[in-house]
């Protein structure tokens, strides 16, 4: 027994150190890829990626069998490592040029989110696989859609009735969660509708914003976003609301390029703020907590204080899963997931997990950059915002930057509709970036097409074949799928 116990914790402590090495070249890499110049260039890139993410989840879930002595997580991570591999495999077998890095940080950080759940509640963790099976389902289908279906940009006013009606349901018939109305409960299953009016309200102002972009388009958008954000805080869903304002925001000021609709927007936020915390208690309570947790911490400040304790008693690399208490932070599998990364895999190891995180957000932007269809474009751009600032809202929440906010992280927390809405996100993603590689492939088409047209001219006014076949041998082709 006590040579057992020996090499457990020569393993543990074995294990810490590997995790962290592989999250810091795994992360790298993340950022890597922008140095080169099209996906082919990048396959070795998107190797080593799965190579350390694979190895991530097997140290993690090591550790997890071997602490907690449960068959179970031996089970679990084969069904994990099937659902990951076929989820990289199979997208690609379906669709030609998707981009790899966004595909790559899918699936590991779904595969982080079920090593931590895990550790938290299995059985919890195996509900979120089953959610994240069927998310990949339903978000597979997106941009077979997006490019077979031609009536996105033309239904503007439908995205915005459709956003009402759903979170005007949610206000009427919704049930009461901790304080807000944001879940509903149809037939056993319950989620929150908000996450996929998110969505809809990106589509929305992407469509009200592609072309005629006068005072009074911009004055309605706003109107009927305006109509979004207060039914959002009418039902206690602050969180949301606050993400919905700021994407309204900022795509209107990407669409406009008018910098007095931006300080238009930091005005009017800075006033429902105030307006917020003048009418909301539970708001108050959060900005108390914010603001001195330790003169709350047997009450308001429970949550915050145990957090900051998880984050800081895990040191650089962690205490290790199943070495440290993440079950005294209440919602920890949903809100304050990141307090439970750091914990037990260290404040490196969550470090590297935000620049993952931002290495997409970078690549949603790079991909809105290029995109020739305004309305595409406009979408990407805005779901980039929408994706980046909820994690901002979590993670500055669980580290007492900003005040609790209530929002999960995307694909690494708990929560059903969060995985789904954001597969579906991602995958709406995907489908822009193949847009902008058919745009590519176009554009090469049309560019040969010139050269070769531009060559019989040449041919039939100087009958010379040298010129001819000089002129044509001086064109090269680029690559479609070059990211410039």
């Amino acid at each position: 027994m006590e040579t057992y116990l020996q090499y457990f914790e020569y393993f543990m402590e074995f294990s810490r150190y590997a995790i962290t090495l592989c999250m810091a070249f795994y992360t790298y890499e993340c950022f890597a890829v922008f140095r080169l110049p099209n996906e082919t260039a990048r396959k070795g890139v998107y190797l080593r990626q799965n190579l350390c993410s694979f190895l991530i989840q097997l140290f993690c879930f090591l550790d997890l069998l071997l602490a907690s002595k449960k068959r179970e997580y031996f089970f679990f991570y084969l069904f994990v490592q099937i659902f990951l591999f076929s989820a990289i495999s199979m997208v690609r077998m379906i669709y030609e040029r998707m981009n790899r890095l966004l595909l790559n940080n899918l699936s590991f950080l779904l595969g982080i989110g079920f090593c931590v759940i895990s550790r938290i509640s299995l059985e919890r963790a195996v509900r979120q696989y089953v959610i994240a099976l069927v998310s990949l389902v339903v978000a597979a289908f997106v941009p077979y859609l997006l490019e077979r279906l031609r009536f996105w940009k033309k239904i503007t006013w439908l995205y915005a009735a459709a956003g009402i009606f759903l979170l005007g349901g949610v206000l009427i018939l919704g049930q009461m969660t901790n304080g807000s109305k944001i879940s509903v409960r149809l037939g056993g299953i319950s989620f929150q509708p908000a996450e996929f009016v998110k969505l809809i309200f990106i589509f929305f102002l992407a469509a009200a914003l592609r072309e005629k972009i006068s005072l009074p388009r911009v004055a309605l958008t706003a109107a009927l976003a305006g109509v979004h954000v207060l039914l959002l805080v009418v039902s206690k869903d602050l969180g949301s609301a606050l993400i919905f304002f700021v994407s309204f925001v900022l795509v209107v000021f990407i669409a406009t390029k008018n910098c007095w609709y931006l300080l238009a927007g930091a005005v009017g936020g800075s006033l429902s703020a105030w307006g917020a915390y003048s009418l909301f208690a539970h708001v108050r309570v959060r900005i108390l907590a914010w603001k001195n947790p330790w003169e709350y911490i047997d009450n308001q400040g429970y949550q915050i204080t145990q957090s900051l304790f998880a984050i800081s008693s895990g040191g650089f690399f962690g205490a290790g899963l199943y070495q440290g208490d993440p079950k005294a932070i209440p919602y920890v599998d949903a809100d304050f997931i990141f307090s439970a990364v750091c914990e037990e895999l260290g404040l490196f190891f969550g470090i590297s997990l935000i620049f993952v995180c931002v290495s997409c957000f970078v690549m949603m932007m790079s991909i809105s950059a290029r995109l020739e269809d305004r309305f595409f474009q406009l979408t990407v751009y805005g779901l980039g915002v929408l994706y980046i600032f909820q994690i901002f809202l979590t993670i500055g929440g669980g580290i007492k930057f900003i005040p609790l906010t209530g929002v999960t992280l995307p694909f690494v927390s708990y929560g059903g509709s969060s995985v789904m809405s954001t597969m579906v996100l991602f995958f709406i993603v995907q489908g822009s970036y193949r847009k902008m590689q058919q745009e590519g492939a176009e554009l090469v088409r049309k560019r040969k097409q010139k050269t070769s047209s531009g060559g019989k001219r040449q041919l039939t006014a100087q009958p010379q074949p040298s010129a001819a076949s000089g002129e044509a041998g001086s064109f090269k082709e680029p690559d479609a799928s070059q990211e410039t």
